[in-house]
């Protein structure tokens, strides 16, 4: 038996030495998903089914990649040489700026952080055609409202063309009564901000995080032969705290997983915390109606807290139900 299946319990060691196809865990806090995941990456490598730069693991933060990264190297006899460990957006930024020009994006373009948003809206804030929603007195003062509107949009892949094309059909339903003409204006208003943003980033080559996911599935879908090289280059995906992805990212790792469905995802319905960022267990759920042939491995095994604590957590959790994938 491989040493790296050694000291695992029955279900953890089943989820490392999964073959190919879709796979889903089920994992709690403490139950040794970061182990699971890292010796997974350690074992497809030493099972030789896949080289070290043919792997993509994606996660959430620096932090948890730069780990993750470093425990699967310290699992190897000689380390592990051009890994793909990322966060989502750093991987979509990686690859605009080499595949970007595909699809018009200059491949040194500036990603801004809210800060930079903020300010790059302020200093164009007559651009933006604020009527109903134009504060009185402080006029930057709706600017992180709007900010927060855009990017819950670009989570759900509803780009300023989606939203325009909604209010006309809004307009269409508003000879029926359906809508009021006060909602409409709002809801128009809006659209025409959001495309006006769009735009000024545009002008500015620069990009916000959002942008970062919606331009990169824009790229994989208009150019197809991009997409089959991406798919031949990395033919196995793991994505570690799945609970936190959003629609877009969910469809950025089902394109790239192609037809061999080499995905491996693990996530906890109880402990998403990018809620606030468009986040749902529905993506878990997702996963197994679009892999109904996925095998499903849960880690219930705590080595982190003590009975009484568990016990105490668990009677907590409860308030979840019904909407927990126990």
């Amino acid at each position: 038996m491989s040493t790296l299946l050694e000291n695992l319990n029955e279900e953890q060691r089943a989820a490392v030495a999964h073959g190919a196809g879709p796979l889903l865990i089920i994992a709690g806090a403490g139950t040794g998903k970061t182990t699971v995941i890292t010796r997974r990456i350690a074992w497809l490598l030493q099972e030789g089914l896949a080289k070290s730069d043919q792997i993509l693991a994606l996660t959430f933060t620096d932090k948890a990649a730069g780990e993750m990264e470093e425990r699967v190297d310290t699992l190897l006899p000689y380390g592990s040489v051009d890994m793909w460990v990322s966060t989502f957006h750093a991987f979509a930024e990686r690859m605009l700026k080499e595949y970007g020009l595909a699809i018009g994006i200059p491949n040194d373009f500036r990603l801004l952080d809210e800060t930079g948003q903020w300010l790059l809206i302020r200093e164009h804030l007559d651009r933006l055609p604020l009527d109903y929603y134009r504060p009185r007195g402080n006029p930057t003062k709706h600017i992180r409202a709007l900010l927060k509107l855009f990017s819950r949009a670009k989570d759900e892949e509803i780009r300023p063309s989606d939203f325009l094309e909604y209010v006309k059909k809004m307009r269409l339903a508003a000879d029926q009564a359906e809508f009021a003409d006060d909602v409409i204006r709002e809801a128009e208003e809006i659209a025409n901000c959001y495309h006006a943003y769009e735009q000024l980033l545009l002008e500015k080559e620069t990009m916000d995080f959002g942008g970062l996911i919606v331009y990169f599935l824009e790229l994989l879908r208009a150019r197809p032969r991009i997409l089959q090289h991406l798919k031949e280059r990395v033919p196995y995906i793991l994505v570690d705290e799945f609970q936190d992805t959003n629609w877009a990212q969910y469809e950025l790792v089902k394109l790239l997983a192609g037809a061999r469905k080499n995905l491996t995802v693990v996530g906890d319905d109880d402990q998403s915390i990018y809620k606030f960022r468009g986040a749902s267990v529905s993506n878990i759920l997702q996963f197994k109606k679009d892999f109904a042939e996925s095998r499903e491995v849960v880690l219930t095994r705590n080595y982190r807290s003590r009975q009484n604590i568990l016990d105490a957590a668990y009677r907590f959790i409860q308030n979840n139900n019904p909407n927990r994938l126990e």
